[in-house]
Order: C-alpha cells, then structure tokens, then sequence
C-alpha cells in the first residue's frame, strides 16, 4: 500500500505540469478563440470566409434554374461580372458594398415577382450581371488565378457591409461612365432620393466609352421617334431644340419634327450610350455624340476608378456618390 502511494506521490506533480500542455495542443490544432469565447475553426491562408446563414436564389437566365448560394460568393460572381478586374482594389470594395447593398435590400423587401421560380434576382442586368466559376475561367482563361484572388479579396474585405441611409439598405445604383457629373435621380426616373444627387465625377474622361458617336440616316431616325424632319431638317440648326438641361449636364426635354421628348426618351428610343448627347444633320444622316455610358444615377465605376487611384479608399468613395450613407452589417437588416 505504501508503495502504491509513493508512486502516485511521485506521479501527481508529473501529471499537473503535462496534462495542461497537452490539452492545450490537443485543442489549439484546428481553433482558435472566437468573439465572446466561443471557439471557432481558423481559415486555412487566403480561403474565402463565407457568412453563413443568408442564401441567395439566383435565376440562371441560360439554364434556366435556380442556384442557391452564400451571400459572399454571390457578391464575388456580381463584381466579377460588373467591374474589370484589373480596376483598383478600393474601386472593386466599393463594387462590392453596392452590390451586396442591392441584394440585401431585394432580401429585406421580400418582393420577387419579377424573378421566375421562385427565385431573389435574375443574373442579368436586369437586376445585377453573375458569373459562376466556370464563366469567369472561360472569359479570364490564363488570367483566371489573379483575376479572381483580386475580386476574392475585395469581397472578403468588405464581408456584410451594407450602405444604408436612415437605416434601411439603398438602392445602390451605379453605371459605367458619367459625362463628368452624375444624375440627380429624380431628373432621370422622376423620383427624388436623397442620397443620389448629382455630384461632379471628372474622373471618367480616362474611360474608353466617354465619348461615342453614331449616325442615323433621317428615315431611321423618324422611324424610331415617330416624327417628320424633312421640313425642319431644310432649314440650317432648326430641326432640333434642347428646351432644358438637367443638373448632371445632360438633355433634360428636347423637341424634335414637332414633338418634345425627355432626354432619357430619346435614349431609349434610339438606343444611345447616355442622355447627355448633341446632334448634328449633314445631309440625310444624323451624327449623334454621347458622352458617358449608362442611366448616370449612383456610383460611376470609372469615376470611383479614379477616386481610388487618388489615394481614396472605399468608404470615401460610397460616400461620396451615395450621398449621407452609413455603412452597416447586413445582419443589422436582416437577423441571420
């Protein structure tokens, strides 16, 4: 007995130096020690962090099925398929927070009668362009590894940030190219938001669609408008009148073979880059030259191409063309 004793004497203090140790490698392999001291399982080096629990149903217009994904890998397919990869990587962070913003405002809404099948949102620029993996390898081929780790980080960067306003998410609108200024929105769509107003984004003069020019020959273009320019059209600089112009620069009305259109009708109607545009007859053609590509209410991805390559950082550039925004979690909005 005594015996036995001595050598549980001798073995206690052996066991009281190395029972915690190896506890402690047995359960720091694999953990570490989350928020509020829950043990969370650490990422593996430059693995995406997916949020879990907010799933998004995407309409995949060419299959037509439904795709469920996490949030964040529905986010890195939009900005892939909406921002060059090879743009800034505080123009792509905030990509992603206005992307993620419309997604996450669609959710809180709970209004899908505009998607079939049950679907959130279509993958089209009906709602916002997706790209899965596989289309992203087809359109990057050999640039697919640093194309995707570059809009990987981006989102895994801003991972849940939302834009807000008041507290609900916005409608973050953007577009390609300003004509030097964005649009107050509701001199384009005629409903006043207060945090889309026109502000002056002189970076866009570096994007390739800053200027275009198309021609019309007359007969397309009284087709297309539903007018008659052949008795104005015979008099030198009469056969068009702008009537206004809108803060961002652009045609607010325009009357045109005895009719008057909104600059966003003649758009429309012909198909044009943006509604800043002037027109000019030389014979039977019409030469018709835009400036900036798209609706101009929001972001201008070029222009928040610029901000950043100015030293601006993401939060700088949301705020700036979404003006009095907040930047919240999703999970504020939506309990996940």
């Amino acid at each position: 007995m005594k015996r036995y004793l001595v050598m549980w004497l001798v073995a206690l203090p052996v066991l009281l130096v190395f029972m915690p140790a190896a506890l402690v490698y047995l359960f720091s392999s694999g953990f570490q020690e989350g928020t509020e001291g829950v043990a969370v399982v650490s990422q593996p080096q430059n693995q995406a962090v997916v949020e879990p629990g907010l799933e998004v149903k995407v309409y995949r217009s060419e299959k037509k099925t439904v795709e469920t994904l996490p949030l964040e890998t529905y986010i890195t397919g939009v900005v892939a398929a909406e921002m060059p990869a090879e743009f800034e990587l505080e123009a792509l962070k905030a990509q992603a927070m206005a992307a993620r913003t419309y997604i996450v405002r669609r959710l809180s809404e709970g209004k899908w009668q505009d998607v079939p099948e049950g679907a959130h949102v279509m993958d089209t620029v009906a709602h916002q362009v997706y790209m899965d993996t596989d289309q992203r390898k087809q359109r990057w081929g050999e640039q697919f590894e640093w194309k995707n780790k570059r809009i990987e980080q981006a989102v895994q960067a801003t991972a849940g940030i939302v834009l807000t306003y008041q507290g609900k998410p916005i409608d973050a609108t953007f577009f390609s190219t300003s004509n030097g200024f964005t649009e107050n929105s509701g001199e384009y769509w005629e409903q006043p938001i207060p945090y889309l107003k026109s502000v002056a984004s002189p970076w866009d003069i570096d994007s390739p669609r800053y200027q275009e020019t198309v021609v019309y020959s007359t007969a397309e273009l009284e087709k297309s408008l539903g007018v008659k320019l052949a008795q104005e059209a015979s008099t030198k600089g009469s056969w068009y009148k702008v009537i206004s112009t809108t803060t961002g620069n652009r045609i607010g009305r325009i009357h045109i073979g005895g009719k008057d259109f909104t600059g966003r009708e003649i758009r429309e109607k012909l198909n044009l880059n943006s509604s800043s545009f002037t027109m000019e007859l030389r014979g039977n053609q019409v030469y018709i030259t835009t400036k900036g590509y798209g609706h101009g209410v929001g972001m201008s991805q070029w222009g928040a191409n610029g901000m950043a390559k100015t030293g601006k950082n993401a939060e700088q550039i949301v705020k700036y063309y979404y003006q009095g925004v907040d930047l919240q979690n999703f999970k504020q909005i939506i309990p996940v």
